[in-house]
Protein backbone atom coordinates (compact mmCIF):
# COMPACT_ATOMS: atom_id res chain seq x y z
CA UNK A 1 0.00 0.00 0.00
CA UNK A 2 3.05 2.21 0.93
CA UNK A 3 4.52 1.71 -2.70
CA UNK A 4 1.04 2.56 -4.43
CA UNK A 5 0.56 5.92 -2.14
CA UNK A 6 4.19 6.91 -3.41
CA UNK A 7 3.50 5.91 -7.00
CA UNK A 8 0.23 7.82 -6.33
CA UNK A 9 1.79 10.73 -5.05
CA UNK A 10 4.45 10.70 -8.33
CA UNK A 11 1.35 10.76 -10.89
CA UNK A 12 -0.09 14.18 -9.16
CA UNK A 13 3.09 15.77 -8.71
CA UNK A 14 3.49 15.01 -12.94
CA UNK A 15 0.17 16.65 -13.54
CA UNK A 16 0.52 19.26 -11.15
CA UNK A 17 3.59 20.44 -12.55
CA UNK A 18 2.17 19.93 -16.38
CA UNK A 19 -0.69 21.89 -15.62
CA UNK A 20 1.55 24.50 -14.21
CA UNK A 21 3.89 24.38 -17.19
CA UNK A 22 0.59 24.75 -19.87
CA UNK A 23 -0.50 27.77 -17.64
CA UNK A 24 2.58 29.69 -17.82
CA UNK A 25 2.89 29.04 -21.49
CA UNK A 26 -0.88 30.29 -22.03
CA UNK A 27 0.31 33.46 -20.06
CA UNK A 28 3.29 33.90 -22.12
CA UNK A 29 1.30 33.72 -25.51
CA UNK A 30 -1.97 35.64 -23.69
CA UNK A 31 1.12 38.47 -23.19
CA UNK A 32 2.73 38.15 -26.47
CA UNK A 33 -1.01 38.22 -28.37
CA UNK A 34 -1.62 41.66 -25.81
CA UNK A 35 2.04 43.28 -26.56
CA UNK A 36 1.30 42.72 -30.44
CA UNK A 37 -2.00 44.47 -30.58
CA UNK A 38 -0.94 47.22 -28.31
CA UNK A 39 2.34 47.90 -30.47
CA UNK A 40 -0.13 47.94 -33.69
CA UNK A 41 -3.84 47.56 -33.39
CA UNK A 42 -5.48 45.19 -35.66
CA UNK A 43 -7.41 47.20 -37.85
CA UNK A 44 -4.05 49.14 -38.72
CA UNK A 45 -2.22 46.46 -39.60
CA UNK A 46 -4.75 45.22 -41.49
CA UNK A 47 -4.61 48.48 -43.58
CA UNK A 48 -0.99 48.41 -43.74
CA UNK A 49 -1.35 44.91 -46.08
CA UNK A 50 -4.00 46.23 -47.99
CA UNK A 51 -2.25 49.64 -48.77
CA UNK A 52 0.65 47.57 -50.90
CA UNK A 53 0.93 48.35 -54.70
CA UNK A 54 0.64 44.86 -55.71
CA UNK A 55 -2.66 43.78 -53.52
CA UNK A 56 -5.14 41.77 -55.17
CA UNK A 57 -8.96 40.97 -54.11
CA UNK A 58 -10.41 37.63 -53.06
CA UNK A 59 -12.61 38.43 -56.34
CA UNK A 60 -9.40 38.83 -58.52
CA UNK A 61 -8.55 34.73 -57.44
CA UNK A 62 -9.09 32.04 -59.88
CA UNK A 63 -11.19 29.77 -57.96
CA UNK A 64 -9.06 26.66 -59.00
CA UNK A 65 -6.20 28.76 -56.78
CA UNK A 66 -8.84 28.89 -53.65
CA UNK A 67 -9.65 25.56 -53.57
CA UNK A 68 -5.93 24.05 -54.11
CA UNK A 69 -4.65 26.69 -51.04
CA UNK A 70 -7.29 25.36 -49.03
CA UNK A 71 -7.17 21.88 -49.64
CA UNK A 72 -3.19 22.06 -49.50
CA UNK A 73 -3.41 24.01 -46.15
CA UNK A 74 -6.23 23.98 -44.46
CA UNK A 75 -9.20 21.71 -45.78
CA UNK A 76 -11.34 22.42 -42.45
CA UNK A 77 -10.86 26.60 -43.15
CA UNK A 78 -14.70 27.30 -43.94
CA UNK A 79 -15.18 25.40 -40.77
CA UNK A 80 -13.24 26.00 -37.80
CA UNK A 81 -13.28 29.30 -35.99
CA UNK A 82 -9.76 30.12 -36.55
CA UNK A 83 -8.20 27.17 -34.81
CA UNK A 84 -8.64 23.57 -35.67
CA UNK A 85 -8.25 21.27 -32.40
CA UNK A 86 -8.46 18.10 -34.73
CA UNK A 87 -5.22 19.07 -36.75
CA UNK A 88 -3.31 20.44 -33.63
CA UNK A 89 -3.98 17.07 -31.92
CA UNK A 90 -2.90 15.23 -35.04
CA UNK A 91 0.28 17.10 -34.62
CA UNK A 92 1.33 16.76 -31.17
CA UNK A 93 1.17 12.92 -31.99
CA UNK A 94 3.50 13.29 -35.02
CA UNK A 95 5.68 15.86 -32.88
CA UNK A 96 5.76 13.31 -29.94
CA UNK A 97 6.46 10.38 -32.17
CA UNK A 98 9.24 12.85 -33.65
CA UNK A 99 10.52 13.90 -30.72
CA UNK A 100 10.45 17.01 -31.87
CA UNK A 101 8.37 20.30 -32.91
CA UNK A 102 7.96 19.26 -36.79
CA UNK A 103 4.35 19.74 -37.33
CA UNK A 104 2.50 22.67 -35.80
CA UNK A 105 -1.27 21.97 -37.29
CA UNK A 106 -1.70 26.01 -37.98
CA UNK A 107 -4.73 26.88 -40.01
CA UNK A 108 -4.77 29.58 -42.60
CA UNK A 109 -6.21 31.94 -40.13
CA UNK A 110 -2.88 31.01 -37.46
CA UNK A 111 -0.61 31.46 -40.86
CA UNK A 112 -1.81 34.95 -41.32
CA UNK A 113 -1.62 36.09 -37.36
CA UNK A 114 2.05 34.70 -37.08
CA UNK A 115 3.07 36.93 -40.86
CA UNK A 116 1.56 40.17 -39.36
CA UNK A 117 2.72 39.92 -36.20
CA UNK A 118 5.01 37.08 -34.90
CA UNK A 119 8.32 35.28 -35.72
CA UNK A 120 9.05 32.33 -37.49
CA UNK A 121 10.73 30.50 -34.28
CA UNK A 122 8.69 27.48 -33.37
CA UNK A 123 7.87 28.41 -29.87
CA UNK A 124 5.14 27.14 -28.00
CA UNK A 125 4.35 31.03 -26.28
CA UNK A 126 4.23 31.99 -29.46
CA UNK A 127 2.40 29.09 -31.03
CA UNK A 128 -0.20 30.19 -28.22
CA UNK A 129 -0.23 33.99 -29.39
CA UNK A 130 -0.60 32.86 -32.47
CA UNK A 131 -3.88 30.98 -32.00
CA UNK A 132 -5.10 34.02 -30.18
CA UNK A 133 -4.99 36.53 -33.06
CA UNK A 134 -6.41 33.89 -35.10
CA UNK A 135 -9.60 33.93 -32.68
CA UNK A 136 -9.23 37.88 -33.00
CA UNK A 137 -8.77 37.62 -36.64
CA UNK A 138 -11.90 35.27 -37.49
CA UNK A 139 -14.17 37.44 -34.80
CA UNK A 140 -13.56 40.36 -37.26
CA UNK A 141 -13.16 39.04 -40.31
CA UNK A 142 -15.36 37.03 -43.07
CA UNK A 143 -13.39 33.42 -44.20
CA UNK A 144 -12.86 35.72 -47.94
CA UNK A 145 -10.78 38.50 -46.09
CA UNK A 146 -8.46 36.38 -44.26
CA UNK A 147 -7.96 34.09 -47.36
CA UNK A 148 -7.53 37.17 -49.50
CA UNK A 149 -5.12 39.06 -46.40
CA UNK A 150 -3.12 35.73 -45.99
CA UNK A 151 -2.13 35.73 -50.20
CA UNK A 152 -1.04 39.29 -49.89
CA UNK A 153 0.83 38.23 -47.02
CA UNK A 154 2.56 35.11 -47.60
CA UNK A 155 6.17 34.25 -48.96
CA UNK A 156 6.05 32.30 -52.79
CA UNK A 157 10.39 32.24 -52.96
CA UNK A 158 12.36 34.37 -55.36
CA UNK A 159 11.44 37.41 -53.82
CA UNK A 160 7.44 37.43 -53.79
CA UNK A 161 6.10 38.62 -51.03
CA UNK A 162 2.12 38.14 -52.59
CA UNK A 163 0.04 36.07 -54.87
CA UNK A 164 0.74 39.24 -57.29
CA UNK A 165 4.30 39.54 -57.42
CA UNK A 166 4.99 35.63 -57.52
CA UNK A 167 1.96 35.29 -60.63
CA UNK A 168 3.56 38.09 -62.22
CA UNK A 169 7.40 36.64 -61.36
CA UNK A 170 6.91 33.09 -62.51
CA UNK A 171 4.14 33.13 -65.26
CA UNK A 172 4.08 36.98 -66.40
CA UNK A 173 0.46 37.15 -65.71
CA UNK A 174 -1.48 38.97 -63.27
CA UNK A 175 -3.39 36.54 -60.66
CA UNK A 176 -7.11 36.73 -62.37
CA UNK A 177 -5.09 35.01 -65.33
CA UNK A 178 -3.76 32.14 -64.06
CA UNK A 179 -4.77 28.92 -65.55
CA UNK A 180 -5.22 25.94 -63.30
CA UNK A 181 -1.31 24.26 -63.87
CA UNK A 182 -0.47 27.91 -62.48
CA UNK A 183 -3.05 28.09 -60.39
CA UNK A 184 -1.76 24.79 -58.86
CA UNK A 185 1.68 25.57 -58.67
CA UNK A 186 1.61 27.95 -57.01
CA UNK A 187 -0.66 26.99 -54.18
CA UNK A 188 2.46 24.72 -53.22
CA UNK A 189 5.10 26.59 -53.01
CA UNK A 190 4.36 28.80 -49.44
CA UNK A 191 4.51 25.50 -47.73
CA UNK A 192 8.60 25.43 -48.51
CA UNK A 193 9.27 28.26 -50.76
CA UNK A 194 13.16 27.58 -50.86
CA UNK A 195 12.46 23.99 -51.92
CA UNK A 196 9.88 24.65 -54.01
CA UNK A 197 10.93 28.04 -55.87
CA UNK A 198 10.44 27.77 -59.44
CA UNK A 199 13.41 29.44 -60.73
CA UNK A 200 15.74 27.47 -58.48
CA UNK A 201 14.03 24.09 -58.53
CA UNK A 202 11.21 23.28 -60.96
CA UNK A 203 11.10 19.70 -60.16
CA UNK A 204 10.52 19.79 -56.74
CA UNK A 205 7.85 22.12 -57.36
CA UNK A 206 6.35 20.01 -59.43
CA UNK A 207 6.33 17.27 -56.91
CA UNK A 208 4.34 19.30 -54.86
CA UNK A 209 1.64 20.49 -57.24
CA UNK A 210 1.07 16.62 -57.91
CA UNK A 211 0.82 16.29 -54.27
CA UNK A 212 -1.32 19.67 -53.77
CA UNK A 213 -3.83 17.99 -56.73
CA UNK A 214 -4.01 14.76 -54.91
CA UNK A 215 -5.20 16.69 -51.89
CA UNK A 216 -7.37 18.58 -53.94
CA UNK A 217 -8.77 15.14 -54.84
CA UNK A 218 -9.08 14.18 -51.56
CA UNK A 219 -11.44 16.54 -51.01
CA UNK A 220 -13.72 16.71 -53.76
CA UNK A 221 -12.41 19.49 -55.12
CA UNK A 222 -11.34 18.04 -58.43
CA UNK A 223 -12.38 14.56 -59.97
CA UNK A 224 -10.11 11.98 -60.88
CA UNK A 225 -9.97 12.95 -64.84
CA UNK A 226 -9.88 16.44 -63.87
CA UNK A 227 -6.51 15.95 -61.88
CA UNK A 228 -5.11 14.47 -64.37
CA UNK A 229 -5.94 16.23 -67.59
CA UNK A 230 -3.94 19.30 -65.02
CA UNK A 231 -1.14 16.92 -64.78
CA UNK A 232 -0.79 16.39 -67.91
CA UNK A 233 -1.24 20.06 -69.43
CA UNK A 234 1.80 20.56 -66.52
Amino acid sequence: MKVLRIVRNVILLVVALCFCVVLAVAYMGWRMYTQALESMPLDQRVKQVQAQESYTTFAELPQTYVDAVVAAEDHRFYDHGGVDLVAIGRAVINDIKAMSFAEGGSTITQQLAKNLYFTQEKELSRKVAEMFMALHLESKYSKDEIFELYVNSIYFGNGCYDIASASRSYFGVEPSQMNEDQCTLLAGIPNAPSVYDLTQNPDLAEQRQRQVVDLMVKYKYLTDDEAAMILTAA
